[in-house]
C-alpha cells in the first residue's frame, strides 16, 4: 500500500525539523527521491534529514557537483540532477554503488533520473505556496514505497 502523507509547513525551520524527524526512520541502503521546482525547498529538507543523521559537513546542494558525500549515523549521498542532461550521465556516475549501496541517497531534481530508481524508495514533493500569497509556506508530500510499515510512525511526524 503507498499511503501519501502531507503537511503545510510555514517557514525554513520547519522544513528542516520535518526533513530530521524523518530521519529517525531511514536506515542503510533507502533513497529519497525529491520532486518540486527551484526554490521549493528541498536542499532545507534535505538539511534536516542531515541534521538527524548526525552528519557534521555543511550541507549544501551540489549543483555543480552533482553528488556530495557526508558522513554520520550512515554515508549519505547527497544528488543534485538539475544540471543533468541525458540518463548517460547518470549511467556515468556509477549511480548502481550509491542506490544499491549501504548509505543513505537524497536525490533532487528526482524527476530527471526516475528510470534509475529501486522500487522500494520515499517519494517527497515539495510545492512553494508563494503564488497563493503564503510567502514561505510550502505543502510536502510523502509517498512511502518501502514496502514497510511506517504508517504509525508517519502519522505521528505529519501530525505535528
Amino acid at each position: 500500500m503507498n499511503t501519501r502523507y502531507r503537511k503545510i509547513s510555514k517557514s525554513e525551520a520547519e522544513t528542516r525539523a520535518l526533513g530530521e524527524k524523518i530521519s529517525s526512520l531511514l536506515k542503510q541502503g533507502d533513497v529519497i527521491a525529491f520532486f518540486g521546482e527551484l526554490g521549493s525547498g528541498k536542499t532545507c529538507f534535505i538539511k534536516g534529514v542531515c541534521k538527524g543523521l548526525g552528519c557534521e559537513n555543511e550541507v549544501s546542494s551540489p549543483t555543480f557537483t552533482i553528488i556530495n558525500e557526508y558522513e554520520g549515523k550512515y554515508p549519505v549521498y547527497h544528488f543534485d540532477f538539475y544540471r543533468i542532461d541525458s540518463e548517460q550521465e547518470i549511467f556515468d556516475l556509477g549511480y548502481e554503488e550509491y542506490f544499491y549501496g549501504n548509505g543513505i541517497c537524497l536525490v533532487e531534481w528526482a524527476e530527471r533520473s526516475a528510470s534509475f530508481f529501486p522500487e522500494n524508495i520515499i517519494k517527497i514533493q515539495l510545492k512553494s505556496l508563494f503564488d497563493s500569497g503564503k510567502e514561505n509556506c510550502r505543502e510536502i508530500v510523502l509517498t512511502n514505497l518501502t514496502g514497510q510499515n511506517l504508517d504509525d510512525k508517519l502519522k505521528v511526524i505529519f501530525s505535528d
